[in-house]
């Protein structure tokens, strides 16, 4: 490789490196926003539940540096932010608006996944049990952002041109979440599926009996308007 050759490739690996420095900090940056956002909801609720008939736990807990906890009522609602960067496939809806056809370095992402879990699954250290991914927020270099997800997470914030992450945005995203799930109900399972069961995992696993728990567990569990990819 001659020397225009090497000053190329040089070139190109630093634009790409920045881009993808600046893509995982405005992601580190949003998942900031949303933490504080579920301390504050959680700190609000706690003080709200005060008198209420039942103990009704509202807690935020750090998990580790890209994991964040929020448990109320039941369920346990988990932010986690992966720590690469994404470029959105090519056949994605995003990649045919005009914002990312403008600047392609746009449809480089970091992603944030939102899963919920029932409390009890943790408490009683339930592994089989089934969590569900029920939203991902994707954000890009100019802090723009898109979530997928599933009715009242997908459908708040599914345009990557006018959506820019800030507080604002990030308390919207936490209520969302909470608002599905709450609405989100544990379903009875196909009696099919739990009908048998081994003398091993009865005798070993009387929590978890391969009966594994979990709100859709045995139904088809599928995107609505906005499809998680």
């Amino acid at each position: 490789m001659d020397e225009n050759g090497k000053k190329i490739l040089f070139d190109s690996l630093v634009q790409k490196a920045c881009l993808k420095q600046d893509v995982y900090h405005n992601t580190l940056n949003s998942f900031t926003m949303i933490k504080e956002g579920i301390k504050a909801m959680a700190d609000d609720f706690r003080e709200k539940a005060k008198g209420a008939k039942y103990d009704i736990p509202f807690e935020f807990r750090k998990r580790g540096e890209f994991e964040i906890e929020l448990k109320f009522g039941g369920d346990i609602l988990i932010f986690m932010m992966h720590t690469n960067v994404f470029e959105i496939p090519r056949d994605h809806f995003v990649m045919r608006s005009s914002y990312v056809k403008e600047d392609k370095d746009r449809a480089y992402c970091g992603i944030i996944n939102i899963y919920n879990f029932l409390g009890d699954s943790f408490k009683y250290n339930r592994i089989n049990d089934a969590g569900y991914l029920i939203g991902r927020i994707f954000v890009n270099k100019d802090m723009h952002f898109f979530i997928e997800g599933k009715k009242e997470v997908g459908m708040i914030y599914n345009n990557f041109v006018t959506s820019i992450m800030n507080e604002d945005a990030a308390c919207k995203i936490v209520e969302s979440s909470m608002q599905f799930t709450v609405n989100f109900d544990l379903l009875t399972p196909p009696y099919e599926q739990v009908q048998l069961v081994t003398v091993h995992e009865f005798l070993s696993h009387l929590d978890s009996i391969s009966l594994k728990t979990g709100k859709r567990l045995g139904f088809k569990f599928e995107a609505d308007d906005t499809k998680l990819k």
